[in-house]
């Protein structure tokens, strides 16, 4: 992979979503993303860390000897690991199941890390909802400008006194049922947090 492949290629290959996954503002050593991707071989991960590294998704910020082998300290590079509308569009449906619930796996994943953890004190933290809006085009890019705007102050780990969460987010467009009968699902229903 390079630069100039195209982005749903380089991204949507459920392991190098999952890779991407892991990373969240934060930088990573090959080491750490061999344990927290443990079904995925270390020749495998490699390969695959290294096609994410050609294409400008991950950057290596750090090169360290670590008996005898050179460890690299891992981050997400300046190309934006984000698949575009005409991408999306073109997408064969299997292809774009398999990388939304590859998306939802690794969700799930981090949801049971955080259950397994004896100490029940962070589950004020937790939290889900799911809200319908109405928007247009526009308005969707307006939203997603603000969300990144309201959340970057949030983004910093050196904060004094903060904890890592992770904020997930999925759009899905609404498909009426067509049969004229209203719509009782245009109700917010939040959980937690």
């Amino acid at each position: 992979m390079n630069r100039s492949a195209p982005m749903a290629d380089v991204v949507l290959h459920p392991v190098r979503l999952r890779i991407i996954l892991q990373f969240g503002g934060r930088e990573l050593t090959t080491a750490e993303l061999r344990r927290a991707l443990p079904d995925v071989t270390q020749a495998t991960l490699y390969r695959h860390v290294s096609a994410l590294v050609d294409a400008g998704i991950l950057v290596v910020v750090q090169e360290r000897k670590v008996r005898g082998a050179i460890e690299r300290t891992l981050a997400l590079g300046d190309r934006m690991a984000h698949v575009d509308e005409h991408a999306m569009g073109a997408m064969e449906d299997a292809r774009l199941r398999t990388a939304f619930l590859t998306f939802l796996g690794e969700l799930g994943a981090g949801f049971d890390r955080f259950l397994s953890d004896p100490d029940t004190s962070s589950r004020g933290f937790a939290g889900f909802g799911q809200t319908p809006l109405h928007v247009t085009e526009a308005d969707l890019g307006v939203i997603q400008h603000g969300l990144t705007e309201l959340l970057a102050p949030y983004r910093d780990p050196d904060r004094e006194g903060v904890r890592r969460v992770d904020l997930a987010t999925v759009v899905i467009p609404h498909t009426p049922a067509g049969d004229g009968a209203s719509d009782e699902s245009d109700a917010a229903t939040p959980t937690g947090g």
